[in-house]
């Protein structure tokens, strides 16, 4: 099985390769937040990558017992796992960039696949069920510095608006929303996964950054190529952009 590793360097990263056998180096229903702990987590994965699916079947189980919980699955599908015959068609270069901030964030030495981060505080090899338990526990056992909720939200053509309103501290914070399609399945002809049927959970098909001006407002996004509303929702997070930190959450359905 084939490993890219990536080293950190602010927002470059510089290929190495390597081998390893553990990880392949309208009007929306509104979910108002609590004031309780909540997990944000996002797992970075590739179909190109034969350790990936483990990890896949992992955040899927999770997915399927949260029921209301406050937990929020995001699977970004990397691209550095193309080259390898199979382009993941999720795949994004903006999602591998984000996984290489996290390393600088976090002052990793490398990113990997599957690689999952809870609240972008804590980083573990993906296909580790019990650590990713024990991480999201912890986290909903805390009490939310900031709260996040969206309202309002309304499909026109290849964009939606929406209306957010936040609370706590938000200095030096950025609202990101990801737009993510549920589920899906893909047949991969190629590469490590070859003749493999891979099922993939809470699928990231665009993440875009807001500056917060004020603690209420009403933004744009632009949704991604192929948006269907059903099957899709609206993830949304507050990040400390010089920690990486994630401050808050919640979610929408369109």
């Amino acid at each position: 099985m084939s490993s890219v590793r990536y080293m950190a360097l602010g927002w470059l990263a510089v290929t190495i390769i390597a081998v390893t056998a553990v990880v392949c180096k309208a009007h929306t229903k509104k979910i108002t937040d609590n004031g309780k702990g909540f997990a944000v987590v996002e797992l970075f994965t590739s179909e190109g990558c034969s350790s990936c699916p483990p990890a896949d079947a992992v955040v899927a189980k999770i997915q399927k017992e949260s029921n209301d919980k406050p937990i929020y699955i995001l699977a970004f599908h990397v691209d550095y796992w193309n080259r390898l015959g199979w382009k993941d068609v999720f795949s994004s270069a903006d999602y591998s960039h984000r996984q290489n901030q996290y390393a600088s964030w976090l002052n990793l030495s490398e990113v990997y696949t599957p690689q999952i981060i809870v609240n972008g505080k804590t980083e573990f090899v993906g296909s580790e069920e019990g650590t990713l338990r024990n991480a999201i526990k912890a986290n909903l056992q805390k009490d939310a510095v900031a709260g996040i909720t969206l309202s309002d939200i309304k499909v026109d053509g290849d964009k939606a608006s929406l209306n957010y309103q936040t609370k706590g501290n938000i200095s030096n914070t950025a609202l990101l929303v990801a737009v993510v399609q549920k589920s899906a399945q893909t047949k991969v002809e190629r590469g490590e996964n070859a003749g493999h049927t891979l099922s993939h959970v809470q699928i990231v098909r665009s993440l875009q950054s807001l500056s917060l001006k004020n603690s209420s407002g009403t933004e744009s996004i632009i949704l991604p190529k192929g948006f269907a509303a059903k099957g899709s929702e609206l993830v949304a997070f507050l990040q400390n952009t010089s920690t990486g930190a994630i401050i808050g959450a919640t979610k929408a359905e369109f």
